[in-house]
């Protein structure tokens, strides 16, 4: 017997971001500039002092130059390329 087979569309969260330039140095988690070394690897070097560090529960993750910064109750804090994150957000409002 086949499995009936089903579309669906996945619930919308409401997420908090903001788009994150080395301009505005170390907020929303991001720290900025990043000197030290992680896992042996200067940050700075690697991507011409254009990145950020955000700290996560598994690791972290390097921040660069017009990621958005996204925050989510269950996942934390993280950057989003700018090009997936039009494909898979819009924006709805902003804070005040």
């Amino acid at each position: 017997m086949k499995p009936k087979i089903f579309k669906a569309r996945k619930k919308p969260v409401i997420i908090e971001c903001f788009r994150w330039c080395k301009k505005m140095g170390s907020v929303g988690g991001v720290i900025y500039p990043y000197h030290n070394l992680v896992c042996g690897i200067d940050f700075h070097k690697l991507h011409k002092r254009k990145c950020g560090w955000i700290e996560a529960f598994k690791g972290g993750y390097i921040v660069s130059e017009g990621d958005w910064i996204i925050s989510e109750i269950k996942k934390g804090t993280y950057p989003c390329k700018d090009n997936t994150f039009k494909k898979t957000y819009e924006i709805i409002g902003s804070k005040k």
